[in-house]
């Protein structure tokens, strides 16, 4: 038996109406175009220049205002490891010495019994030296628990109490506890000061000189993909202070996964972070 016209019919209107809600043009998801942009950049650096453009012309044809950002945050990935001076041991004169400015203390993994390695507390001591020298700025420590025989013990925790033990206001002394990764540092900060601290308008990131670039790189996107439209940011990274480590660096592909992270797909940034993601899964550049 033939099925029913009117069935017929309601099946054509259903596929069709799939169709239009899921992009039936045949347009993919910005996440998707978004993995693809950073991990070409990531992989292949200027190489991929021209499919990065097409990637871009492809992303604003999805949505204009997701193009705006990323075409940001691409100029910024480019700066923050090309053009980027990394000041040592204390920030520089110049920055403006009101509560407007924050000094963000990266934190580092600490020993298995909770306490701080020497790593964390050479950040802590430039942190210190900077927040002496802009005594009105406020200070956060972030990072959480990272000490495997101690659940109780967070990096940001034991930052704060160096710093407090050593001679800063406790008034000034933000604590962000919660992240593991340095994109987490970036998100759940940007929680802290845009619920709590909303004078604050100028960042200065404090780490060691290898992870400097990242900092910055992460903190300026997460200001863009928070702005309520593209070039509307209302936080910027002005500066930064450095530990300048014996060893230690940071791939751009690290970093093209904490981007991934930053858009909203950890699973897919720890894959990279870990070292087991395909690149081989993404076309080949032209």
């Amino acid at each position: 038996m033939k099925p029913d016209y009117r069935i017929r019919m309601l099946c054509l209107l259903l596929v069709f109406s799939v169709l239009f809600f899921c992009g039936g043009c045949g347009h993919r998801s910005c996440r998707d175009i978004v993995e693809e942009l950073v991990v070409d950049y990531g992989s292949y650096g200027h190489e991929a220049d021209g499919h990065i453009q097409a990637l871009l012309k492809e992303l604003r044809s999805v949505d204009a205002d997701a193009a705006d950002r990323w075409e940001s945050i691409m100029a910024v990935w480019e700066r923050a490891n090309t053009d980027l001076t990394i000041r040592e041991d204390v920030l520089p004169d110049g920055l403006h010495d009101t509560d407007a400015l924050c000094i963000i203390v990266l934190g580092f993994q600490l020993n298995p019994d909770g306490t701080m390695r020497e790593e964390l507390i050479e950040r802590l001591t430039v942190a210190k030296r900077s927040a002496e020298k802009y005594p009105n700025a406020l200070i956060v420590c972030t990072g959480g628990g990272t000490a495997s025989e101690d659940e109780t013990a967070t990096e940001a925790g034991r930052m704060a109490g160096w710093l407090i033990e050593n001679g800063i206001a406790a008034e000034r002394v933000i604590v962000e506890d919660k992240s593991v990764t340095t994109a987490q540092n970036a998100i759940f900060t940007y929680d802290i000061l845009t619920e709590k601290y909303q004078q604050v308008r100028q960042l200065a990131i404090v780490s060691s000189d290898y992870h400097i670039a990242t900092g910055t790189l992460l903190f300026e996107a997460e200001a863009i993909l928070r702005a309520e439209k593209a070039g509307a940011e209302t936080m910027h990274v002005v500066s930064n202070a450095a530990w300048k480590a014996p060893s230690g660096s940071l791939s751009t592909m690290f970093q093209a996964g904490a981007l991934i992270e930053l858009n909203g797909d950890a699973d897919t940034a720890f894959e990279i972070y870990f070292d087991t993601y395909d690149i081989h899964e993404l076309p080949p550049l032209p």
